[in-house]
């Protein structure tokens, strides 16, 4: 309902996309806007501008905390802040309703899929290396599988061999790398570095009587 003293309400649409941001890094969302407003009799230049300004502001604020890989819950989310009554009433205008209707961009759509892509490798990749390759047993197995019919034993053997380097790198060859490259830091010739590794393993083998410990050696 409108008092006699108030104007009449009007609407102003945003026909060309405004960028939005969102909580997905590099993903803008781009917006069009449907705004219901009523002026105030203290009116000024521009309200219809100022109208707009205010609500991409508004809406930018909010997206800003939204993902933009689920488009449709932040589109709801955005019309359900914007649509809450009171929320905005200045002494230019009061806004009645907004709304607002989001789309991706071709780039933005391909970057999300990428970025899907890649979560699910690294997901992939973590799964093999704790549930998969820290039994080597199952390395072999697992290429097997991807490959029934004949296996030359040969082939088998060098993955026997792979599950089993995969395994003490972490135990082994790692750890002593590590310490190596903390070592060879203070040296600026490659040959000191490698006489360092060299007076490492010399180490290990003295604390272990001689030779390399059987439980941790590659």
């Amino acid at each position: 309902m409108r008092w006699p003293w108030q104007r009449a309400a009007r609407a102003t649409a945003c026909p060309h996309p405004r960028l939005l941001p969102s909580a997905t890094t590099g993903v803008p969302f781009e917006a069009t806007f449907t705004i219901l407003w009523r002026p105030t009799i203290r009116t000024r230049q521009n309200l219809e501008e100022l109208v707009r300004c205010d609500t991409l502001k508004s809406a930018a604020e909010i997206a800003l905390r939204l993902e933009a890989t689920d488009l449709l819950a932040a589109q709801d989310a955005i019309n359900a802040a914007l649509g809450a009554p009171d929320r905005v009433h200045t002494p230019h205008y009061r806004r009645l309703a907004a709304h607002v209707a989001l789309r991706l961009s071709p780039e933005s759509r391909e970057s999300i899929a990428q970025q899907r892509a890649d979560t699910d490798r690294v997901r992939r990749l973590r799964f093999l290396k704790t549930q998969l390759y820290e039994h080597p047993d199952l390395v072999v197995l697992d290429r097997l599988e991807q490959q029934p019919g004949s296996i030359d034993p040969r082939q088998v053997a060098d993955w026997q061999r792979l599950a089993r380097s995969i395994k003490a790198c972490e135990r082994w060859w790692y750890p002593l790398l590590d310490q190596w490259e903390r070592l060879g830091q203070g040296f600026s010739d490659v040959e000191k570095q490698n006489q360092a590794m060299l007076a490492l393993l010399d180490s290990l083998k003295s604390l272990n009587g001689g030779s390399i410990p059987e439980s941790s050696g590659p």
